[in-house]
């Protein structure tokens, strides 16, 4: 049973990659979010500088990119917010019972994060546009949450197969 948890583990350079990517992305999110709005507030101020009339639609629609995704960032880092003060009094095959159990939860519901997010942004998204910026479609307004999703569920994917892997091998696993 060890073989196959040691060929799976071969695929963590690929979550290795996808982390490194949704958190790149978030930073070049982060970084035009604070360029748009420093632009924008000084374009209050300052004559020659110009405050353009997209400028809160994209802040807000980058903001949301970053929010969903550092949401699935946490799901890798194990950061999410859960309860654990009870952790110490459960029996430690029940607290990893509860713990697959949570996972299998999160990943219902990055599927439906998935399935109903790309409904939305293909159907209600491509219909509209941004009211600032009528050449451009509201699907990137939605498209957040599918995005979302698919990280989501590569990462709890991989906390879900460490959580079983935990249970199947034991102490071993830890070595």
């Amino acid at each position: 049973m060890s073989e196959l948890f040691q060929s799976i583990d071969k695929l963590k350079p690929l979550y290795d990659k996808a982390y490194q990517f949704v958190m790149f992305l978030c930073k070049v999110l982060l970084v035009v979010d604070i360029g748009i709005t420093c632009m924008s507030v000084a374009g209050r101020y300052v004559p020659f500088i110009p405050d353009p009339a997209w400028s809160e639609e994209v802040v807000l629609t980058c903001m949301s990119y970053m929010a969903v995704l550092s949401a699935a960032l946490a799901i890798r880092r194990n950061a999410h917010i859960r309860m654990t003060a009870l952790d110490s009094y459960l029996p430690k095959a029940m607290v990893k019972g509860l713990d697959i159990l949570a996972d299998l939860a999160v990943l219902v519901l990055a599927l439906i994060m998935i399935v109903i997010g790309w409904q939305y942004a293909s159907g209600i998204g491509a219909k509209g546009s941004y009211v600032s910026m009528p050449w451009l479609s509201r699907f990137w307004m939605y498209f957040p949450v599918p995005l979302a999703g698919i990280a989501m569920l590569i990462f709890e994917l991989e906390a879900l197969y460490n959580h079983v892997k935990d249970v199947v091998l034991g102490e071993e696993a830890k070595v």
